[in-house]
């Protein structure tokens, strides 16, 4: 059974240990994403030692040492490709794909909304379409003009997803979410909720929440271990997201998550304020599918301990390459001569062996090392940015770090 304890505390930030089954996390943390069972492009042994490997040693780093702690896969994508039950005969997600570190997997529940509202409505995660004064009012004319065609359908029962693969139909209970949870063998498991859309009203948000929580008290009833995360939802408004917290805090779930796609970063960090004293204090907190600088800084300085985001890979396949304040372009031509690193300051192993050149003709090339070597410095760079705010909580200047950062 997984564990967790507050070594540190400044203000609100936190930093923590969680030990799971396969090895322990230093909290803050980020979890790269491996949907399929890998994070694109990289080797584990990448992920073990992003500074790169010695030829000469036998074995790679100790779990303590490793750059990369805990990754997170997804549920749904595996349950559809190779199978839980295969996955299970195989040994379990660990033995398949060669991982010995703690994995989180999630529920389904951002598939609920991503092939759901989320293509009806046409919004991601997070959408800032009318800045600060939006009002529920003008969310309908809005939703009128969408004609996109979802793949989910959400009932009392469960949700019903048609395969974005091969059209078949998958009924998904929140008690099939936990059963293929447990046949990939993961460390830390997260309770089926409906990550609900930015455009809904108040109205479906909370019967959608309450629905939500039916399904994780089911959730917690079909589980085996104590190592699932309950997920809060209420969308935008602070009466829901405060009974939903209470709910999640409550009952007998290992770690909270922090869910729902939202209309603006400002509207997160406010909803991160409302939930923050209903908390259980001693529950690891996950902000779901959140992984910018400026939101972990915001975020991490209200308490939450653990963050994922498909963002740094993704944008590192695409030759964007993340510095400390912001990120370049490497298809620009101004690179194209030169000699320098990406980042004098960065011990990757992209960084300490190539140039800005080298890494600039490989994506103009369309060369495949591009897409690793990219990764490698964008994964390399949240794990030290995550390794300076656990420092920076120890020595009581997380303030004075952020606002070096941010500004």
């Amino acid at each position: 059974m997984p564990s967790f304890k507050i070594i540190a505390s400044d203000k609100k930030a936190r930093t923590g240990i969680l030990k799971a089954s396969h090895g322990e996390v230093l909290t803050p943390a980020f979890l790269p994403v491996a949907t399929q069972a890998t994070v694109k492009t990289l080797s584990n042994d990448d992920l073990r030692n992003l500074q790169g490997s010695d030829p000469c040693k036998d074995k790679g780093p100790t779990l303590k040492e490793r750059d990369v702690s805990i990754i997170l896969a997804n549920t749904y994508h595996l349950y559809l490709r190779p199978g839980a039950d295969t996955i299970a005969k195989l040994g379990g997600l660990h033995k398949f794909m060669g991982w010995d570190g703690p994995i989180l997997t999630d529920s389904g529940g951002f598939q609920v909304f991503s092939l759901g509202f989320g293509i009806e409505h046409d919004v991601g995660k997070i959408v800032n379409l009318y800045g600060d004064n939006l009002v529920m009012g003008e969310m309908r004319d809005v939703r009128d003009m969408v004609v996109r065609t979802k793949l989910c359908k959400v009932e009392e029962e469960g949700p019903t997803f048609q395969s974005h693969i091969d059209g078949s139909v998958h009924f998904f209970p929140p008690e099939k979410s936990v059963e293929v949870q447990i046949k990939l063998g993961a460390d830390l498991i997260v309770a089926l909720d409906e990550c609900t859309s930015p455009l809904h009203d108040y109205e479906y948000t909370k019967t959608s929440m309450e629905r939500s929580h039916r399904w994780e008290k089911r959730a917690l009833d079909a589980a085996t271990d104590n190592n699932m995360f309950g997920v809060i939802q209420g969308g935008p408004f602070e009466d829901l997201r405060i009974k939903s917290t209470k709910f999640v805090s409550e009952n007998d779930f290992f770690g909270v998550g922090i869910g729902g796609a939202l209309v603006s970063r400002e509207k997160m960090h406010e909803i991160l304020d409302w939930i923050h004293p209903h908390l259980a204090p001693e529950k690891p907190r996950h902000l779901l599918g959140i992984g910018t600088v400026p939101d972990i800084f915001e975020a991490v300085s209200r308490g939450v301990d653990l963050f994922d985001c498909v963002e740094p890979t993704r944008i590192a396949r695409h030759g964007r390459l993340l510095i400390r304040h912001g990120n370049i372009d490497i298809n620009k031509i101004e690179y194209k001569e030169d000699s320098k690193p990406l980042d004098k300051n960065c011990h990757c192993y992209t960084c300490q062996t190539f140039s800005r050149a080298y890494l600039h003709h490989l994506f103009r090339s369309h060369e495949l090392l591009a897409y690793r070597l990219a990764t490698i410095h964008n994964v390399y760079f949240m794990m030290q940015l995550m390794k300076e705010i656990r420092e920076a909580i120890k020595i009581k200047t997380f303030a004075k770090l952020k606002k070096s950062w941010l500004n």
